[in-house]
């Protein structure tokens, strides 16, 4: 398998996964207003999609030790793109928590599967290149707020809109199966399946990845709230705090590889953290909305490619347990990345909404510290 196609096919499917959720999120109020749950209850659904997709992380890891990230992958996008319509054909509070809980379930698979993917493919390069993929998850994001925005204006229903997702999703997924790697069989000396050891290593990657997205998490929830309330922006300006970040996020995520090539990743996030948490630092104590919205950016540069440099490091702590032990980097990352916003919002009880911000900033600065360690090149 040559691996430009496969690197290409692997970027087809992070696209894909961001364009799907993203066509998810857009009709959001559409589907809360056809199913008549209310803003607390839609918050509770979401905990639950959040946790069913932790599932399936948990069950994707074993199942691509044992068959390969390939198939795995193409089964889970495709599981993916048919239960996305779910939530937009459902008219009450029971099918939809039902809906979200079989999506956030397909999503958790191709969660793990896709990023096991990668990783085999940055083995074939020999380079960096995982924060690459994440940058195209952002762009299907970006496609489909601005697709699906056109679509909600042009007053296409929501079933429609989603199913054709399904129908493009489907004739993607499998074109590009073939085109993915398929990961060697197990060795002999493999441990046995439900039986691979936690190590001390896999655990620092799990805890910072956990620190680094519950930061990305603050940001996707907390950023126009903080101009707003904090700093008695208008809702607007305040929308350009999360676009600053977002667009950071994307941008850095296109060439952070190469960075990461010349550094190295222990150096990159080492640097990259800190800046991170310069930038969460200066949203803080910001006194104008603008400087406000320029620290959220530096926030977004400091974040965008380190998360990937632990996936790259959980994938090859060892090849025989590739999947299960990226599965558990992945998934406590995504408890902080669902963690984040509750912790502020707790806080706030208590303290400021920008003293609040002091958690997300030592996370940062804890992974700055730790990377090397957690980083360090080691024999599979």
């Amino acid at each position: 398998m040559q691996p430009t196609r496969a690197r290409i096919a692997t970027f087809g499917i992070f696209a894909l996964n961001g364009f799907t959720l993203g066509m998810w999120v857009v009709n959001i109020p559409t589907i809360k207003d056809r199913t008549g749950v209310d803003q607390a209850t839609l918050g509770l659904f979401l905990l639950v999609l959040g946790g069913t997709a932790w599932v399936g992380m948990q069950l994707a890891g074993p199942a691509i030790d044992r068959f390969g990230s390939r198939p795995v992958l193409t089964c889970a996008a495709c599981a993916l793109v048919l239960t996305v319509p779910g939530p937009g054909f459902a008219t009450d509070a029971t099918q939809l928590v039902t809906a979200l809980a079989v999506l956030g379930f397909a999503n958790g698979f191709i969660e793990v599967s896709m990023n096991s993917q990668a990783v085999v493919v940055e083995r074939a390069y020999n380079r960096p290149i995982m924060a690459a993929f994440h940058a195209f998850f952002s762009l299907g994001g970006l496609l489909a707020s601005v697709l699906g925005g056109s679509l909600i204006a042009a007053g296409v229903d929501v079933r429609a809109s989603l199913l054709g997702v399904t129908v493009a999703g489907l004739l993607v997924a499998l074109s590009l199966r073939t085109s993915f790697v398929a990961a060697a069989p197990p060795a002999d000396d493999a441990p046995p399946r439900g039986r691979v050891p936690w190590t001390s290593r896999v655990l620092l990657l799990g805890l910072l990845a956990f620190a680094l997205l519950l930061g990305e998490g603050v940001a996707y929830d907390w950023t126009t709230v903080h101009l707003r309330d904090s700093l008695g922006s208008s809702e607007t300006v305040a929308a350009y705090a999360f676009g600053a970040f977002s667009a950071t996020m994307t941008i850095v995520r296109l060439f952070a590889d190469r960075v990461v090539a010349r550094w190295g990743p222990a150096v990159y996030v080492s640097r990259a953290a800190m800046l991170g948490a310069v930038g969460l630092a200066g949203a803080a104590l910001a006194p104008t909305p603008a400087l406000a919205v320029v620290a959220w950016a530096v926030f977004g540069i400091g974040l965008a490619g380190c998360v990937p440099q632990f996936f790259t490091a959980a994938g090859n702590v060892s090849e025989t347990a590739s999947g299960t032990y990226l599965a558990r980097v992945t998934s406590m990352g995504y408890l902080g990345l669902l963690a984040g916003p509750s912790v502020i919002g707790l806080l706030t009880r208590w303290v400021p909404l920008t003293t609040a911000f002091i958690v997300p900033i030592v996370g940062c600065v804890l992974a700055g510290v730790l990377a090397p360690h957690a980083l360090r090149k080691v024999d599979a």
